[in-house]
């Protein structure tokens, strides 16, 4: 059965971090019908002034991370001693889990182009120990396409394995395809697919879809995109559905407001780091 578009959603600028100009995809408003991807931001830019503050030190609990950029360069320092930076291709994937802080700086270059994503962790795991991992190029696979390219950024595909999520499932890829080029793709029915239109338009599921929007694809076993008349970069999400209920605080993603508050007590009493600890449901 064919996958098709149950929803699009559109990108809009806005700024985040100390300034940093960004196209902000899905959020809080989309949480649930994108599940289990809470936040896509974007970053399309050529001019590092949209861009150079970066992101100053800041706390996460209960989430993944996960940093692709494709051009430019993206610099990570975080409170378990991490200092790492990815450029042209590769990905940052940090777990927040019981919680971290951490900061990212973004060097001048030609010009950024990537994606973060924040992925719920399962009520079970958001008090898991937090974790940094750098997916660099040697690590990604790229596969050939008729008329374009898969980078195989995490999970599986056609049998090829690249970088495993600890928690839940995540198939990650980067398609590229020229202009008109087309590639269907095999989907476990029981997946939650999400695609982002990262450079140019494409056709997915037979409907134009512009640059910069999220479609959310409805279940099935495959699905089929195009490119429409010019190079096309579109990012493949495949992941379970949760259906947990949410309580999010900025950085903050838990399950219960009870759970939110406690975090944000720990901040203010400066025991926010912490480590091992297990939330019953």
């Amino acid at each position: 059965m064919e996958r098709k578009i149950s929803k699009q959603v559109r990108g809009y600028r806005t700024q985040d971090g100390a300034g940093v100009d960004l196209v902000r995809v899905l959020s809080r408003r989309t949480s649930e019908e994108y599940d289990p991807i809470l936040l896509l931001d974007s970053f399309d830019s050529t001019d590092p002034a949209q861009y150079k503050a970066g992101f100053p030190m800041h706390p996460h609990r209960g989430i993944e991370t996960i940093t692709y950029v494709y051009h430019g360069q993206i610099t990570h320092r975080d409170s378990l001693g991490n200092e790492d930076t990815i450029a042209d291709g590769e990905i940052q994937w940090m777990t927040a889990g019981s919680g971290i802080l951490h900061e990212e700086r973004l060097p001048a270059s030609e010009r950024l182009l990537g994606v973060q994503l924040w992925l719920n962790m399962p009520a079970k795991d958001k008090m898991a120990d937090p974790a940094y991992n750098s997916i660099k190029n040697d690590m990604i696979e790229e596969i050939t396409l008729d008329g374009g390219k898969l980078r195989l950024l995490a999970g599986e595909f056609e049998n090829r394995k690249g970088f495993t999520s600890k928690y839940l499932p995540l198939n990650f890829y980067d398609v590229h395809l020229a202009p008109e080029a087309s590639v269907l793709i095999n989907t476990a029915i029981d997946r939650s697919v999400t695609l982002f239109t990262l450079s140019g338009d494409a056709n997915i599921a037979g409907e134009p879809v512009a640059e910069k929007t999220a479609v959310k694809l409805t279940p099935g076993d495959h699905v089929e995109i195009k490119a429409a008349d010019t190079n096309m970069q579109v990012l493949f999400i495949s992941s379970l559905k949760l259906g947990e209920t949410i309580a999010w605080g900025g950085p903050i993603v838990m399950n219960t407001e009870e759970e939110l508050e406690a975090a944000f007590e720990d901040l203010k009493n400066g025991t926010f780091l912490q480590k091992g600890i297990s939330y019953k449901h």
